[in-house]
């Protein structure tokens, strides 16, 4: 074989590679909508921790209207944002329409919140 024909063969391998490689992506693009859209509609708890404190049965029996419990964090720090026990975000509180809300500040990567449910 010349060197032109083994360049011309090459780039026919090359190229059919390329394309069954795309077509299993496309496959692979379809299975994963098809599953995500199945859990879509599964309802999540959200939750949004101001802080947290260890404090004494006997502490806790004794707190009453008025009571100040010490957290474990400062004024104007970030509060956690929950899903289902796992945080997903820090955020500031907001008011909107007379109702709180949080704004993100700070959402937590896919690949950091997958690490930590292992």
């Amino acid at each position: 074989m010349s060197e032109e024909q083994v360049e011309a063969t090459e780039q026919e391998a090359e190229a059919v590679a390329l394309d069954e490689l795309s077509n299993k992506t496309a496959q692979v693009i379809d299975d994963d909508e098809t599953k995500l859209e199945t859990i879509l509609d599964i309802p999540v708890t959200i939750s949004m921790e101001v802080g947290r404190s260890n404090i004494s049965i006997r502490d806790l029996l004794q707190l009453n209207q008025g009571s100040v419990v010490e957290l474990d964090r400062a004024a104007g720090e970030a509060l956690d944002v929950m899903v289902n026990g796992t945080l997903i975000a820090h955020g500031e509180v907001v008011v909107v329409n007379d109702k709180f809300g949080i704004r993100l500040t700070d959402v937590i990567s896919q690949t950091e919140r997958i690490k930590k449910l292992k």
